[in-house]
């Protein structure tokens, strides 16, 4: 029992732990729309209550911020998957010229995790049979080949992601009457940042308290610092 305890939140490739990777990527996406559209819509709205300056403002933002995350994940992730197809060609290149000494490191992998020198030899065996390029692929590279990571679907979840949060405080800022919109756009954004702090926190089976404190300390802190500055500028007339 206790041996296979630790295995459940663990990441493995297409299992529970993959999927949490994603939903955690989801998350701090959302909250990054949260932070920087907050922080631009109140910075605005320091030095202007003009509704149609708000809701071009917050649309640049969203807009400049979703495209943003989506090119930078996609360039990372491009950049991640041609490095796992690299390591495949070489593992293949390896295979069909060096067949021994790679059941030999397969052996020596699998006896590193735990298992008896002949149980390793047997079990190296019996992967390579079945699929040699897989068996290797996934305990030496920690690679699953069927399942690389796919830039086009992490570039579309972070623009996603970023533009349901950065929706919060643009509606936050436009929708309500004019005296009422900092007050409701502050109040939505730190209940979101709390929300999203909380959801990070249980995804890495952290404390939530210190991460909603961290969260929403720090949205406070960037939408106080752009109100302060968009007021001054407000009041001087740039």
């Amino acid at each position: 029992m206790s041996e296979q305890t630790p295995d459940h939140g663990e990441a493995h490739g297409g299992g529970l732990g993959g999927r949490l990777n994603w939903l955690r990527a989801a998350v701090l996406g959302a909250n990054d729309g949260v932070v920087s559209t907050a922080g631009l819509v109140v910075g605005v709205a320091g030095a202007t209550g003009s509704p149609t300056t708000l809701l071009t403002a917050g649309l640049a933002g969203l807009l400049a911020g979703s495209m943003s995350m989506a090119a930078g994940e996609y360039v990372s992730v491009s950049t991640q998957r041609d490095a796992e197809k690299a390591a495949l060609v070489q593992e293949r290149r390896e295979l069909a010229t060096e067949p021994k000494a790679e059941l030999i490191e397969l052996t020596g992998l699998l006896k590193a995790k735990g298992l008896s020198t002949k149980l390793a030899r047997e079990v190296a065996v019996q992967l390579t049979a079945h699929d040699a390029l897989r068996a290797h692929a996934e305990v030496e590279l920690g690679i699953d080949p069927d399942e690389l990571t796919n830039p086009w679907h992490a570039a579309g979840a972070s623009f996603l992601a970023f533009t349901v949060g950065a929706l919060l405080p643009l509606l936050a800022i436009v929708l309500p009457p004019d005296g009422l919109r900092l007050p409701i756009t502050v109040v939505s954004v730190l209940a979101a940042l709390a929300l999203c702090g909380w959801t990070s926190a249980r995804l890495g089976s952290a404390p939530a308290l210190p991460a909603i404190l961290r969260n929403t300390g720090g949205g406070a802190l960037a939408m106080i610092v752009t109100y302060v500055a968009g007021s001054a500028l407000g009041a001087s007339g740039v």
